[in-house]
């Protein structure tokens, strides 16, 4: 469905009267990732390093500084003006806070009418009924139609912004940090919700966060980005059962077992992650490595399949130390 060949994306940093350019911000630093249709693939990491830049880059909103996206064999960034209105009714996405995503000024009706109107799907009479119809699938009451955003909950927001996304029913859906600003009685229930809605309608996700245990309720495939970089690449069970890259390990014990008699042993990572704008040579988690060493400082790791490790399909490590 979608295929990331080398994708980054740099900021540039400008100063002064004149705003020159000192510096870029390396956003995202040369990205290769594959989406089977149909799949989810979660992507993991903590806040800075690159996750929503990567997400809104593969639905146009930024522009590369080199690589491709290439969605049903399309590259995004080549299409026309006309190309890309196509695609995007196909390549939809989920916000983060569905407060700031839903216009305060417009009913719900309005934003939901909205799509088939930019799109030219049907008569007055015809979107009405879709716009009923959506709502229905995300388990909303037509009486919300006339409501403003602000008159709803957050959990219902959300549900209102995901029904905006699948409206034209696209085949594949980034979805931005979609439950991270909910409560957690209500996460499972939006998680549950884009479970029936993959499977009724043969959806495609990028699920983006940071929390790994909600990753591994609805992902297939998992990669791990630390700044601006993949660092490992695998199945979902395969991930939480044998993670190989340190900052893996580390995110996977930081993770809270619902069990008190259960003592997990947690690997706490020193200092912070380095800037952006001058990320350090070699290996870029050398900083923070209990385990670096010498060729860490030096060389910059491959995004290697290890394959003898692998026990649900191809396990992508990019760590000098991970076959020891």
């Amino acid at each position: 469905m979608l295929e990331i060949k080398n994708l980054k994306i740099h900021f540039p940093v400008t100063r002064g009267l004149f705003r020159r350019s000192v510096g870029y911000v390396h956003a995202v630093d040369g990205v290769s990732l594959k989406i089977e249709s149909g799949r989810t693939l979660g992507l993991v990491g903590e806040s800075g390093c690159g996750k929503t830049t990567l997400g809104r880059s593969i639905t146009g909103l930024y522009k590369p500084t080199e690589g491709k996206v290439i969605f049903k064999g399309k590259n995004i960034f080549e299409a026309n003006r006309k190309e890309l209105w196509k695609i995007r009714r196909d390549l939809q996405m989920i916000f983060q806070d569905p407060f700031e995503s839903l216009n305060p000024r417009q009913t719900i009706d309005n934003i939901l009418e909205e799509p088939f109107i930019i799109h030219n799907a049907g008569a007055a009479a015809q979107r009405r009924e879709k716009v009923k119809d959506v709502l229905r699938k995300v388990g909303m009451p037509q009486s919300s139609l006339p409501r403003f955003p602000h008159e709803f909950s957050g959990g219902q927001r959300q549900r209102i912004g995901i029904a905006r996304a699948i409206a034209l029913k696209p085949k594949m859906i980034v979805c931005d940090e979609p439950v991270s600003a909910l409560d957690v009685s209500i996460q499972s229930q939006i998680l549950n919700l884009l479970l029936t809605l993959q499977q009724e309608m043969n959806l495609t996700y990028l699920f983006i966060s940071h929390d790994l245990a909600v990753v591994r309720h609805i992902s297939d495939n998992i990669g791990v980005m630390y700044l601006g970089k993949i660092v490992e690449y695998c199945d979902a069970d395969e991930l939480y059962n044998n993670g190989l890259h340190p900052y893996t390990k580390a995110l996977i014990s930081a993770i809270p077992v619902p069990n008190p008699d259960v003592i997990r042993k947690k690997q706490l990572l020193q200092g912070e992650a380095p800037s952006p704008i001058d990320p350090p040579s070699g290996c870029r988690f050398h900083t923070r490595c209990p385990k670096a060493g010498d060729i860490c400082k030096k060389k910059e790791p491959e995004l290697l399949n290890l394959k003898t490790t692998g026990i649900n399909g191809p396990h992508f490590v990019a760590c000098h130390l991970a076959g020891e």
